[in-house]
């Protein structure tokens, strides 16, 4: 039994001792870097994304009413070719809206 507590006992110092040590960050360690013009690149970048998203659901509208727009002249129960295109490019636009609205 005494000799497995100072197995553990040794162990356990030995694996406390293989951890990277902790450091304290500076008051000169800037985890957000600045743009020339003072500006915070992630603030800047977060405005650009946002600015492309805005105009991505306005196209996202746009197609999504001519979709329906097609699909009510139609009498047809048979869509195109078109029609399906539209559909898949609706697709893309709200998998790209949605995948740069979730990197924040």
């Amino acid at each position: 039994m005494r000799h497995i507590l100072i197995l553990f006992t040794c162990l356990m110092f030995a694996l406390l001792g293989q951890q990277p040590p902790t450091r304290a960050p500076s008051p000169n360690d800037d985890s957000d870097p600045k743009l020339p013009d003072g500006r915070s690149q992630k603030t800047a970048i977060a405005k650009e994304d946002y600015q492309h998203s805005l105009d991505d659901a306005k196209e996202l509208v746009k197609l999504a009413q001519s979709l329906q727009e097609e699909l009510e002249k139609n009498d047809q129960y048979v869509v195109s070719v078109n029609t399906l295109r539209k559909t898949e490019d609706i697709e893309k636009l709200a998998k790209k809206i949605r995948s740069r609205l979730r990197r924040y």
